[in-house]
């Protein structure tokens, strides 16, 4: 819909023509009618119209005053004049104006208007038709340079390069390794990209925000540099500078990155963090180093949020345990708040571990090993405990955490199922069992390392013996023997899997006096004995 302007000191013609024309049934806005072209001018500093329909001869500000003031801030508004007839002398001044149509008052049909207007709406509706075209053709014409410089630093990276020379030749199209200039490579990584794409409509409409944004923030800025898409999630930077004694590129190379990181939240509110390569003089120095950069996953997963720092090797704390040394302690502790009376501290003891991997400086893949059976092992608790359903597959939180680039995502993403679980347990207990029989669950889950007999729990639920036996049966489908031989079998297994106890220490963890029965047990549950289950 395209906004009119009226313009006329003679009262009677504003009120027949804004009264006489169906403005919104033609496809306009009336926006306004005004008395003289001062009024009209202060007006359309706050809104300038499509359309500007004014008389010539008026007060304080005439209408070729109007029109020359409104075309200089809007070059693609129309305009109409209306005048009379011993005003030709102003009509030819409009026509320098390039005025659209002159129209006499003496004999106005408003129905002439209405053809005007329709003349008007047409070539309106071509320019932005053809605008429209214009600019998508134009981002059609950037996106495809930004993919074509893409590719080409993607096939320098992994393809031989057999012609250095050449290549510096063909690099300077983009700025590098121009006039003697050497390059700072700068790896850029996307946090929280998991909880950032959906957002965005595509991986590829992220893509091209955040290199829009850079190009933007990266035009004119000093030292000169060049951003270059890698994936939705990582992307370089390379700087150009000319090499010397006095000049620190890391420090303005370290300036400028803050203020790329900056203007990225604010437009975006997109979290970014760098690691800074060494310079490079040559197109083979640069090869190496984009590849390092590449392949700085060790370090990429210890990066903090935000963190801006140059490329080095992370060194393990020497002489720490394995990471699974510490998996039933972990389990333990996780376990025991999850199903005890204070769930919410399972961010805390999560929090706890994950101090104690930063600090030791644990392999990525090894973390992940160990958090994904952590929470495996949890999961299947709480299931085998009747509260909670699973609600996700081991395919499918093994595929969550290999998309995990760093500590701080794999923290958020431990705690997000951490809660998940005790939420659930909550809401599930309370929905599929009677309270006595939730808690009596909970009660046998703490205390699996000593032997639990029905008339203790009845005895700790203030409940008679045969009754608290009959109604633990109807509700979870099992006796209470059964169900503790469950949990104490589901335990073995962990232990068998994360600690090196002998099958002895665990039948004692456990508490079974006899190891044979507990032998026999285990295989009754698992189908093969505890040797052979480890084996």
């Amino acid at each position: 819909m395209y906004s009119v302007m009226l313009v006329d000191d003679d009262y009677p013609v504003l009120e027949l023509l804004s009264g006489a024309i169906q403005w919104e049934t033609l496809g306009f806005r009336l926006m306004g009618t005004h008395e003289n072209g001062h009024s009209a001018w202060e007006h359309a500093q706050q809104e300038m119209p499509d359309i500007l329909i004014t008389d010539i001869g008026m007060p304080r500000m005439n209408g070729l005053e109007l029109s020359a003031r409104i075309k200089e801030q809007k070059p693609c508004v129309r305009i109409a004049i209306l005048s009379c007839h011993n005003e030709f002398q102003y009509a030819q001044a409009a026509m320098r104006l390039n005025v659209q149509d002159y129209l006499l008052k003496d004999a106005l049909d408003p129905e002439d208007l209405v053809q005007l207007l329709c003349r008007f709406k047409e070539t309106l509706d071509e320019e932005t038709r053809a605008g429209w075209e214009n600019t998508r053709m134009k981002h059609l014409v950037v996106e495809s340079r930004e993919l074509r410089k893409e590719q080409n630093i993607k096939n320098f990276i992994h393809q031989p390069l057999l012609s250095p020379e050449k290549w510096r030749s063909e690099a300077e199209e983009y700025g590098l390794f121009a006039g003697g200039e050497a390059c700072l490579p700068v790896m850029v990584y996307l946090e929280d990209y998991h909880q950032v794409k959906y957002r965005f409509s595509s991986d590829q409409t992220l893509h091209f925000a955040i290199s829009n944004v850079m190009n933007e923030v990266l035009d004119g800025l000093k030292p000169r540099a060049l951003h270059v898409g890698y994936t939705a999630q990582d992307s370089f930077l390379l700087f150009s500078y000319k090499p010397g004694l006095k000049y620190n590129i890391y420090a303005e190379a370290a300036d400028s990155l803050k203020l790329i990181q900056s203007t990225l939240f604010k437009v975006l509110k997109l979290h970014m963090s760098f690691i800074i390569g060494e310079g490079c003089d040559s197109p083979e120095r640069l090869k190496q180093q984009l590849n390092h950069l590449l392949g700085g996953g060790e370090q990429r997963f210890y990066l903090q949020q935000g963190e801006i720092v140059r490329s080095k090797p992370v060194v393990s704390e020497a002489g720490s345990p394995s990471l699974f040394a510490y998996y039933d302690q972990a389990s333990s502790e996780l376990r025991e708040v999850l199903l005890g009376r204070h769930p919410a501290q399972a961010r805390e003891v999560s929090e706890k571990w994950i101090a104690l991997i930063r600090r030791d400086k644990y392999p990525p893949e090894m973390v992940k090993d160990w958090t994904l059976k952590l929470l495996l092992d949890l999961k299947l608790k709480l299931h085998s405990l009747q509260s909670v359903r699973p609600a996700y597959s081991a395919d499918t939180l093994h595929k969550e955490i290999v998309e995990l680039d760093s500590l701080p995502a794999l923290q958020e993403w431990l705690n997000k199922h951490l809660e998940s679980a005790a939420a659930a347990k909550g809401a599930g207990a309370g929905a599929s069992k009677r309270a006595e029989v939730t808690e009596a669950c909970q009660y046998v889950s703490l205390r699996l390392g000593s032997r639990i007999s029905l008339d203790e729990v009845a005895d700790h639920l203030h409940l008679n013996a045969s009754y608290f036996s009959r109604l633990f049966k109807k509700e979870t489908g099992s006796t209470f023997i059964e169900y503790v031989t469950r949990l104490k079998m589901e335990r073995a297994k962990e232990l068998l899997d994360g600690t090196p106890c002998t099958v002895g220490e665990i039948c004692e963890q456990l508490g079974y006096d006899n190891q044979s029965y507990f032998i026999k047990t285990f295989k009754t549950h698992a189908g093969v004995t505890p040797a052979e289950y480890r084996g």
